[in-house]
């Protein structure tokens, strides 16, 4: 039954992500935390295996979405090559912080998120292309924010990415696909940085590898990338306003209770 829980957390993150240009980390992660509670799993540790298993998945989703912007000739490999190395920094920091932060902390952390996406969506606030990308330097800098508040979160990087890039002059296809890009690094040293933090924890549930949840991560990616490209579909057919303006709904939502359940 359970099982049939994740299938459905998977097909609605994908579908989240194709319709509204966001990492599936957004749903993800409050989805487990919801079926973690059904389990009974620790609330001292769920927060931080629903980041860790939300990271885990976004490999699978990743590889796929880098491949399709690839063949397109969308990425931007140079600004990738600069932007990379801070962000592989920057998620181990993120990692190791949400490891020693308290399952509430994180929570009220994680809420406190949600409302700041929900209202860049919401009320379609884009920063005006203003200026040119940075050095080398700069991006790695940059990058290292970007992991760092990714892997604290469980999410790809691209409602932060995106916005960077095109208020650097960055045109959008180029920013999504450079931002899909940036989501892969994020996942693997996230997901590898969360199974080693988490690993022999005496809360975890059994098959967790450290803060990733094996029957999640397995109902999950089985239907998210499909489900994606369905979203992708409606996407198109849909007010892209009015779906991002629904989905910013939702993150008020999903806010509001995670702040409510840390106090």
């Amino acid at each position: 039954m359970i099982l049939l829980v994740y299938l459905t957390v998977g097909a609605f993150a994908g579908l989240a992500a194709g319709l509204f240009g966001v990492g599936g980390g957004l749903v993800i992660v409050p989805a487990l935390v919801f079926c973690f509670g059904l389990l009974s799993v620790a609330p001292e540790v769920s927060m931080q295996l629903a980041v860790g298993t939300s990271l885990a998945t976004i490999v699978v989703t990743s590889i796929s979405s880098v491949r399709a912007h690839h063949k397109l000739g969308n990425v931007d490999w140079l600004c990738w090559r600069s932007l990379a190395p801070g962000i592989a920094v920057g998620v181990v920091f993120g990692v190791a912080t949400a490891a020693t932060l308290s399952g509430a902390a994180l929570k009220l952390a994680f809420g406190v998120f949600s409302l700041i996406i929900a209202a860049y969506m919401g009320l379609g606030a884009v920063p005006a292309a203003s200026r040119q990308l940075p050095k080398a330097l700069g991006l790695a800098a940059v990058g290292s924010g970007v992991g760092y508040v990714s892997a604290l979160f469980g999410i790809g990087g691209g409602a932060l990415t995106v916005p960077y890039l095109t208020w650097c002059n960055v045109r959008m296809q180029a920013a999504v696909a450079t931002s899909a890009a940036c989501g892969l690094p994020i996942a693997l040293v996230g997901s590898a940085s969360n199974m080693v933090a988490g690993f022999g924890h005496q809360d975890l549930p059994a098959y967790s590898f450290g803060f990733v949840y094996l029957p999640a991560f397995i109902g999950i990616v089985l239907l998210s990338a499909p489900f994606a490209k369905l979203g992708a579909i409606l996407a198109q057919r849909l007010s892209a306003r009015r779906l991002k303006q629904c989905f910013a709904l939702f993150l008020l939502f999903v806010g509001g209770q995670f702040i409510l359940g840390a106090l």
